[in-house]
């Protein structure tokens, strides 16, 4: 099952935080991995000075007006890429960064892989070999930049349609599955946003 646009056309704080526990899914490459979201942060509107949209509707941030459930991706530091889902109505600019995640699935080809053996597969999608144990077989992709190298996100698939179930999607989380208390804190990097650094925007569990 794959997320409706409807789940995104929403307030991008709920949306934001109902996305803990559900899973990032990629195909690349012949794997198909999960990953399940465990940190996010909401951008909402133009009155948000943390949002990219502040500056008004450029050729860069147009996909933040368009319709909701589509990626938005750009790069940070000039080596980073970000993945962010645009969330809300059609013309009003918002978006949920996907700043974390903990891989739970590895598939390649017809068999199945489950965590914490991952194939060195974060080495591969990272475009270099694996010189220490733990890069093999962490699990956790803490950080937007090292989430989409993982997955080998890059700006080929910003304005990716999200609901088409190609190459990148959301899948909802078990409805039996408890998750614990959601954490609610600042913004990271947002430093320059005068009083919007202050909300309590960034959720994870």
């Amino acid at each position: 099952m794959i997320l409706k646009r409807s789940f995104y056309n929403r307030n991008t704080l709920k949306v934001a935080q109902e996305l803990l526990g559900c899973f990032l899914v990629r195909k690349y490459r012949g794997k198909t991995i999960r990953v399940m979201i465990t940190q996010t942060e909401a951008y909402r509107g133009e009155d948000d000075l943390a949002c990219h949209a502040s500056r008004g509707r450029t050729p860069r941030t147009e996909v933040m007006y368009g319709e909701p459930g589509h990626a938005y991706v750009y790069m940070v530091y000039g080596m980073y890429f970000c993945l962010n889902v645009v969330t809300e109505k059609k013309d009003y600019p918002a978006a949920v960064l996907i700043r974390g995640g903990e891989v739970t699935e590895v598939r390649p080809h017809s068999s199945l892989v489950a965590r914490p053996d991952l194939l060195c597969v974060g080495a591969e999608f990272r475009g270099r070999t694996a010189s220490r144990r733990e890069e093999q077989t962490d699990p956790n992709l803490d950080g937007p930049g090292k989430l989409c190298r993982f997955l080998g996100i890059d700006k080929k698939l910003n304005r990716w349609d999200l609901t088409r179930g190609e190459k990148l999607w959301i899948e909802p989380r078990d409805p039996k599955m408890k998750l614990p208390k959601i954490k609610k804190s600042k913004r990271i990097g947002v430093d320059y946003a005068k009083h919007c650094r202050e909300y309590l925007w960034r959720f994870s569990i």
